[in-house]
């Protein structure tokens, strides 16, 4: 635990003859000077001003001094009252008149002036003048002013003063808990190094918590791992921080290493420990662990607060332990803990999801509860599994005991236009009004909702007319459920209205509602649109896929808008959206049309390098921009993974491959392709066929016209015909 630093009493045990009384009754001179919002004013009144004089000249004394600095509030007449009395014969400063003045000089931000009057106290060697800096220390961490504190700290260490290690702690801790930057604790814990003073496990809990929050995460861990260096050993405090910091960066596993580290070191945890260490694992659903160490803090003696019952019961109720959740939940009322609202939803919640609604109803009426959220939690559940007899009879009960609220009245229209009865919900609507309850936004996303599905949409514009009227917004089912069903009626230009609407309030869309009104845009179109739409996407956190930018990529692709093809295509990489096997086939294709083979194979082998393969039209495009800058050949690599699909290699490719690799000398190649072809019982065209057959002629006429040249024999009709005197 971090020592307090040193009081004004500590000061009594100089003499008398250097300590005034003035001095001693200055304790709450620091809260005077900083609640008094006229102490800084630079002007000062010169009469009274030279009233002080004249009277100081009478009776010069540190004492009459520091009276004088007292009632001065003017810092620039006390600095010249200061300055007067070093300049009178047989009148030496005391570390009395130096706090004074050091004080003020502080409290006022007036960083370099006191610095430079703190280093004069310790070269006049005042005596008690460490006293007196180890006041100023603890008065300006008392008010913030943690800059000033460091300028002093740093003259106490310059001087033969010696600090303690727990004056070190306290401006460590009080730097945490302002939030200043690391470079801050870490001067004090160099300064501290410095003087000889070697850290304790409350200096090392503060730099470590420090490294974390400066987020140099494994520095704090190599810390950590060498306090045994320095000879500490690790607290609760410390894996506290430990723990609290790596879960809060998502580094689960390594927390859990940490804990099972403090269990075999036998370090005995304490209350704060408990109490923030078991909601986070609670939180992560680790019900192992939080009951592992609620049952260690039981068995030490320490009392859990409620935010530890909540956390406890909540994980519970998740994985359905609801017998374990009620025991719990049964001994904080015993222990005299009051449970917050969210604990009976958390309870009702688990219940409904165990299909226990029996005992849900039961657990109110016996716990005498009068909060309306557990009711409504009970009444959505009997909604969303369709048991609407229930949930009317509940929401009459709750109606005849004055427990209902807005959202009660919600749950049941919001059930009705779900389910299409818009009649039935406009009925609840005039009772809702009637009993003198607000419609509210929610009351309006189910009328949307119920419109929708009624097709009237005319209706359900005029409703999002209001919303916007009042700068509400929808529910997010509702919202892109709207969305959809504009789209599906080709009322694209209302659905973008209600996006951008929807956007600017902060709302995110469904990524599959966004697709679909990005796809239905481009096919009216409008491109240049949905680009504008996705901008607005991205300002209000919608999410993208590649699915999206497909439909617009492929609106250009129609239009032949090629080159506006591959912005969006740069677009995708710069947001890092990944693309997907359409994604390639536009790009192969796009870029196969504008003959860029280069770029065209590059996107090829990355397709076939993450797992996709292309479709026929792909292919068939990508072979003819092969062909015609006789580039063939660099697709052979890639055969034998396109050849094990036969739907993909299809008559027309294997006739556009056999041509092309036979025009660029890959005759064998070319061939074995044919014998393929064959076996699959597709018959050439009539290029192939020709291109085959004439070599296949040639080759027959060199082999027979070598064997009539070596032989002796007269000409025959075959022999004739080896002459070569073929029909062309």
């Amino acid at each position: 635990m971090a020592v307090k630093l040193l009081s004004l009493r500590f000061c009594r045990r100089i003499p008398e003859l250097v300590f005034s009384k003035a001095f001693f009754s200055s304790i709450s001179c620091a809260d005077s000077i900083q609640s008094n919002p006229e102490t800084y004013q630079n002007q000062s009144d010169s009469s009274e001003f030279e009233a002080k004089i004249q009277f100081l000249k009478n009776k010069l004394h540190p004492d009459s001094l520091v009276s004088a600095l007292d009632s001065t509030p003017d810092l620039n007449s006390s600095i010249k009252l200061f300055k007067w009395a070093s300049l009178q014969n047989r009148f030496n400063h005391t570390a009395d008149t130096y706090y004074r003045i050091i004080l003020k000089l502080g409290m006022a931000g007036n960083v370099e002036e006191m610095e430079g009057f703190c280093n004069e106290m310790v070269n006049d060697k005042c005596p008690g003048f460490g006293e007196s800096l180890l006041v100023l220390i603890d008065s300006f961490v008392k008010n913030h002013r943690l800059d000033e504190a460091l300028r002093v700290l740093y003259v106490m260490n310059l001087s033969s003063f010696k600090l303690s290690i727990g004056v070190f702690n306290k401006i460590m801790g009080a730097l945490l808990e302002e939030k200043k930057d690391f470079k801050d604790v870490l001067f004090v814990y160099k300064e501290m190094v410095k003087s000889g003073i070697l850290p304790n496990i409350d200096t090392m809990n503060y730099l470590l918590d420090s490294l974390f929050e400066a987020g140099r995460v494994d520095t704090a861990l190599d810390q950590y791992r060498r306090l045994h260096k320095k000879g500490c050993n690790p607290n609760s405090r410390t894996f506290e921080i430990l723990i609290s910091s790596l879960v809060a960066r998502n580094r689960v596993e390594e927390s859990i290493i940490l804990l099972n580290e403090m269990f075999q070191f036998g370090c005995e945890p304490d209350s704060s420990f408990y109490i923030h260490v078991i909601p986070i694992f609670c939180r992560l659903q680790n019900l192992e662990v939080g009951m592992r160490l609620f049952k260690m803090m039981r068995a030490s003696n320490i009392s859990p607060d409620s935010a530890t019952y909540a956390a406890l019961i909540n994980c519970l109720c998740e994985y359905l332990h609801m017998d374990d959740a009620t025991k719990l939940f049964e001994e904080m009322i015993d222990c005299g803990l009051l449970p917050e609202e969210e604990t009976f939803v958390d309870i009702i919640k688990g219940f409904c999801k165990s299909n226990k609604f029996t005992e849900a109803i039961m657990f109110l009426e016996e716990k005498n509860v009068i909060d309306t959220s557990p009711y409504n939690t009970l009444l959505e559940a009997f909604c969303a599994t369709g048991n609407f007899p229930m949930a009317k009879s509940m929401f009459d009960s709750m109606f005849r005991r004055n427990i209902i609220d807005a959202s009660s009245w919600n749950i049941l229209i919001r059930f009705y236009c779900e389910n299409a009865a818009i009649s039935k919900a406009l009925e609840f609507l005039c009772r809702m009004i009637v009993s003198l309850f607000v419609p509210d936004s929610a009351t309006y996303s189910a009328l949307i909702i119920g419109n929708c599905r009624m097709g009237k949409f005319e209706d359900a514009l005029q409703l999002f007319s209001t919303v916007r009227s009042k700068c509400w917004v929808l529910d997010s089912v509702p919202y892109a459920e709207f969305v959809e069903c504009l789209c599906q009626r080709e009322n694209t230009q209302e659905a973008a209205k209600v996006f951008r609407y929807m956007s600017r309030m902060g709302c995110a869309l469904r990524s599959t509602s966004f697709d679909k009104l990005i796809e239905e845009t481009c096919a009216s179109g409008k491109a240049d649109s949905a680009i504008r739409l996705l901008s607005v996407a991205y300002y209000s956190g919608t999410v993208c896929f590649s699915s999206t930018y497909n439909s617009i990529m492929r609106g250009f692709f129609k239009s032949s808008h090629i080159n506006d093809l591959l912005v969006m295509v740069s677009k995708m990489m710069v947001v890092g959206c990944p693309f997907d096997e359409e994604t390639y086939c536009l790009i192969i294709q796009s870029t196969s049309a504008l003959n860029r083979v280069a770029d065209s194979l590059l996107f090829f082998n990355l397709m076939l390098r993450e797992g996709f393969l292309p479709g026929s039209d792909t292919l068939i495009c990508l072979l003819h921009c092969l062909a015609k800058y006789s580039r063939m050949h660099l697709i052979l690599s890639s055969l034998d993974k396109l050849s094990s699909e036969s739907k993909i290699l299809d008559s027309v490719t294997y006739n556009l491959l056999v041509n092309g690799l036979w025009g660029e000398g890959y005759k064998s190649e070319a061939k074995q392709l044919l014998d393929l072809m064959l076996e699959m019982g597709w018959i050439p065209d009539s290029s192939t066929h020709a291109l085959l057959m004439g070599s296949v002629s040639k080759e027959e006429i060199e082999i027979k016209k070598s064997a009539y040249e070596n032989s002796g024999t007269y000409d025959e009709v075959s022999s004739i015909l080896a002459e070569g005197l073929v029909e062309r």
